[in-house]
């Protein structure tokens, strides 16, 4: 007679063996005397995710100070090596960019529609082709031209803000996502509550909170999460997936038939975008070539916009909350611009260089709060050795932003919002630029970073130029104190905090009008 062996019996063997597993894997590797890089002792089978929180970028420079600025961290069955200085982040993702190209396997990105986004891609010809669709586009000498168009729609937030300003996260999103829509779709959203802001409003939402690799590694380790039934605790996961996907293919689809219907009425005469120039390009390929160069164009652009949209309008929600927080940083900047500007007209890209101090705040609200603490992780495609540590193929590296912004000898008071670090004795710019860790590194540095920083340059300058940003008030006149509260997730901002949002007053609307 066959002895019965219970579920309890058989999950404890499961678990003991995970455990020996584990325990024969480091004794390997430390038998090949290849030490790895210094980090917190992991639990067996969990490794340290119990210790990470909902922030880890605050965990990875918290260990930073006792293991350096390489670490070694185990997430259940994943290896991560953070870098938590810019230094060794150039050294490996610039000096050896062949090995840490590759992007690390994210379990939510099928089931939440995000396969297609090229920014998550291997390093792969599939990611080639879509960087090289990208780079027509908005390459700096290309992306010179929508400018005029970014400043434009600049204009149109501020007649939105002065109009409507308890709604400004609304009109920020406005902001990004109709400069990301006209440039890539030739498509000009109405000025609120247009149906496709709606759409990537809704997807980003949902998606972008799960396309971390601490949440990914919960899904690629319990993967029957996505199939409990609906009853069942935890299927939330589920219900998220499925809206996910349906709001993506929406995204993807429908101001890509938008470009299609009006290039056939031959409505775009006298517009371009970059849906519709490599349209025309792929007309003149080979029958068998065009499914795939159209579908690479249509995740191409959906990852435009999903970048456009996100990143701006977060580093704009920053910039007004250190507004409300740090006056005198807005006077200061007021002051310059009516200096240089006066009161005739409003600044243009031509006043770029005359305003030093406006872009130190551009640049101070990069580094103050860093929207994405933790950049977008890369992967090692083979094993390599560091500074003696060994570095294994297939671990998933990140960049800790947040250290780098942290870092009190380079910036004193780093928890404070000081544009005047940017600015030297004479009261020119210095040569530290956020940008330079902010938008990436290596050959997956962001490849929209100039349109981006135009576009948040034009909104910023714009806002500064034309209206008052300070502590709301109650009935009584007292100040309306609150504590900032920030989302989570792959890019993080300020969750909409009470504050005043007047023209200033010498301001004349008819200046808007003026390009």
């Amino acid at each position: 007679m066959t002895p019965s062996v219970d579920s309890r019996t058989v999950f404890a063997i499961l678990i003991v063996s995970f455990i020996i597993i584990d325990v024969i894997r480091r004794l390997i590797l430390n038998r090949q005397h290849r030490p790895l890089p210094p980090g917190p002792v992991p639990l067996p089978l969990l490794g340290s995710i119990l210790s990470i929180g909902k922030e880890p970028w605050l965990t990875y420079t918290e260990w930073g100070t006792a293991y350096g600025d390489l670490i070694f961290v185990r997430i259940l069955d994943q290896d991560v090596v953070v870098l938590n200085s810019q230094h060794v982040a150039e050294a490996l993702l610039d000096k050896r960019s062949r090995i840490y190209s590759d992007r690390p396997y994210l379990a939510t990105l099928k089931p939440f529609g995000w396969s297609g986004i090229f920014a998550f891609l291997g390093y792969n010809d599939e990611w080639r082709l879509r960087r090289r669709l990208f780079h027509q586009t908005f390459r700096p000498e290309s992306a010179v031209k929508f400018r005029p168009m970014q400043i434009k729609r600049a204009r149109e937030m501020i007649v939105n803000m002065i109009d409507d300003p308890q709604h400004y996260y609304s009109h920020f999103a406005t902001f990004t996502s109709s400069t990301g829509m006209s440039t890539i779709y030739g498509y000009e959203p109405s000025s609120r509550d247009d149906p496709l802001v709606q759409v990537i409003t809704k997807t980003v939402e949902l998606g972008i909170a799960v396309m971390t690799p601490e949440r990914a590694m919960l899904l690629k380790t319990f993967p029957f999460l996505l199939k409990l039934p609906d009853w069942c605790w935890g299927s939330s996961i589920k219900h998220d997936a499925q809206a996910s996907t349906h709001h993506m293919n929406e995204m993807d689809n429908l101001p890509f038939q938008y470009v299609k219907q009006h290039m056939a009425d031959n409505s775009f005469l006298d517009q371009s975008s970059m849906i519709a120039e490599n349209l025309q390009r792929i007309e003149k390929q080979d029958e068998v070539s065009k499914p795939m160069l159209e579908t690479a164009l249509k995740d191409t652009a959906v990852t435009a916009l999903i970048g456009a949209y996100e990143t701006t309008s977060s580093i704009l929600m920053f910039f007004t909350l250190a507004m409300v927080l740090y006056p005198d940083a807005q006077k200061r900047a007021q002051a310059e611009i009516d200096s240089v500007i006066g009161n005739d007209r409003l600044p243009t890209f031509n006043d770029r260089e005359s305003l030093p101090y406006v872009d130190a705040v551009v640049r101070e609200t990069l580094r103050w709060n860093p929207i994405g603490p933790l950049g977008v992780a890369h992967a090692t495609s083979s094993d390599d050795v560091y500074d003696g540590y060994f570095i294994p193929k297939g671990a998933a590296v990140m960049i800790n932003v947040w250290a780098i912004t942290r870092n009190e000898t380079r910036y004193p008071d780093a928890c404070h919002f000081i544009p005047e670090r940017f600015i030297d004795a004479s009261g020119a710019l210095t040569d530290d630029d956020p940008k330079q860790y902010a938008f990436g590194l290596g050959r997956r540095i962001c490849p929209g970073r100039y349109s981006a920083d135009a576009s948040m340059w034009s909104a910023i300058v714009t806002m500064l130029a034309t209206l008052d940003i300070s502590y709301a008030k109650d009935d009584q006149g007292k100040v309306i104190d609150f504590t900032p509260k920030l989302t989570n997730g792959l890019i993080r901002h300020p969750i909409t905090f009470p504050c005043s949002i007047s023209a200033r007053s010498h301001f004349r609307s008819e200046l808007l009008d003026v390009l």
